[in-house]
C-alpha cells in the first residue's frame, strides 16, 4: 500500500497538517480498499501547533518507509532542523515523492531539491520566496506546481487541489473524483490563485512628484484617457511622465491606469449585480473583449468566474 507521511515541525499550520491526512486517509479504491496509508511524524515527542500541541506517533524514522512525504505550511519563519533536512534529502535519494502546502514550500527549497525547478506557495508569501531562493522560479499564480517528484502548492484550500492532483496520478480520475466528492470539493477548479491575489498598485512615496496625478488618474479612470492627455494634465512631457513612472512605479502610465480599471472592476463585480459589460463601460475599457482579456491576464479568471466566487450575496 502506498504509504503517505505528513510531517509535522513546530509552528506546523494545523489546516496544512489535516487536509493531507483526512483526504488520504479517507481514499477508497473501487473495490472499498484504502487507497493509502496516513502516517504523521515530528522532529521531537510533541509538536507546537500555536494555539494548540500535538503527540506525532511517528518520529523522522518514518520518513525512510513513505512512498509520499507531504510537508505542511508553518505559520513562523523559523529555521528547518538540520536532521530534518537531511532526512529529506536522503528520502529524495531513494525516490520518494516530496509535495509542499502553502510555506511549507520553504522546508523543500531549504533542502536544495527545488533549485532550478519551478514552484508555488501561498501569493502572500511568494515574494519572499523568490527572493530567498532566487535559484528557484517561483509562480505566485498557480494552484500547485508538479516536477514529477517535487510538487508545491499554494495556500489553504489549495492543499485540496495537490492532494486531489496526487490521488489522480496514483489511482485514476474516478477514485480522485471520488475523494473530491467527499471533500466537498471540485476535481478541478477553474483559474488559480492569481484571483485571490490583492492586486496592490506598484507603491508610490507619499509627497512624490507623481502622487497627484495619480490620484488623478484613479478618480478619472473611467474616462478614455491617453498618455497626452496624463502628460498634459501632469504638466509634463510624455516622455518626462514615462520616466518619472518608471522610476517611481516600476510600471507606465498606461499600465498603471489599466491595472487600477481591474481592481475597480473586481469590486464592482463583488458588490454589484452590474452585467460585465456594463462594469466593462463603467471601469473605462473600450469594449467588453478588451476587459474580459486583460482582466483575465492580470487576475487569471474571467469576470463571471470571479464574480462567481467573491460576490456577496446581498449585492444589487
Amino acid at each position: 500500500m502506498h504509504t503517505v507521511v505528513v510531517l509535522a515541525l513546530d509552528k506546523v499550520v494545523a489546516f496544512d497538517l489535516a487536509t493531507p491526512v483526512e483526504v488520504f486517509g479517507r481514499t477508497r479504491l473501487p473495490d472499498g480498499r484504502a487507497g493509502y496509508r496516513v502516517r504523521v511524524c515530528g522532529a521531537g515527542a510533541s509538536v507546537d501547533a500555536g494555539v494548540f500541541a500535538l503527540r506525532a506517533p511517528w518520529g523522522l524514522e518514518a520518513l525512510e518507509d513513505a512512498d509520499t512525504i507531504i510537508l505542511p505550511g508553518r505559520t513562523e519563519n523559523v529555521a528547518v532542523p538540520g536532521e530534518v533536512l537531511d532526512a529529506l534529502r536522503r528520502a529524495a535519494a531513494r525516490g520518494t515523492r516530496i509535495a509542499s502546502i502553502c510555506s511549507g514550500a520553504f522546508i523543500l527549497a531549504a533542502t536544495g531539491l527545488l533549485d532550478g525547478l519551478r514552484a508555488t506557495t501561498h501569493w502572500a508569501a511568494a515574494a519572499r520566496l523568490a527572493e530567498r531562493h532566487p535559484e528557484i522560479d517561483v509562480d505566485p499564480n498557480v494552484l500547485y506546481v508538479d516536477n514529477g517528484q517535487f510538487l508545491t502548492s499554494a495556500g489553504a484550500a489549495a492543499g485540496l487541489d495537490l492532494c486531489l492532483h496526487l490521488i489522480r496520478r496514483d489511482h485514476g480520475s474516478a477514485v480522485a473524483a471520488d475523494a473530491a466528492r467527499l471533500s466537498v470539493m471540485p476535481l478541478e477548479r477553474e483559474g488559480g490563485q492569481a484571483q485571490f491575489i490583492v492586486h496592490d498598485l506598484p507603491p508610490t512615496p507619499r509627497g512624490s512628484v507623481l502622487e497627484p496625478v495619480l490620484d488623478w488618474m484613479e478618480d478619472n479612470c473611467a474616462k478614455d484617457l491617453t498618455l497626452e492627455d496624463i502628460a498634459a494634465h501632469a504638466g509634463m512631457s510624455t516622455r518626462t511622465l514615462n520616466r518619472r513612472f518608471r522610476e517611481q512605479t516600476g510600471t507606465t502610465p498606461l499600465q498603471w491606469l489599466l491595472r487600477t480599471r481591474v481592481r475597480r472592476a473586481q469590486h464592482l463585480l463583488e458588490a454589484t449585480s452590474h452585467p460585465v459589460d456594463r462594469i466593462a463601460a463603467q471601469v473605462g475599457f473600450g469594449s467588453p473583449t478588451a476587459f474580459r482579456d486583460r482582466f483575465k491576464r492580470v487576475v487569471g479568471t474571467t469576470p463571471n468566474s470571479y464574480r462567481a466566487a467573491f460576490q456577496d450575496s446581498r449585492a444589487g
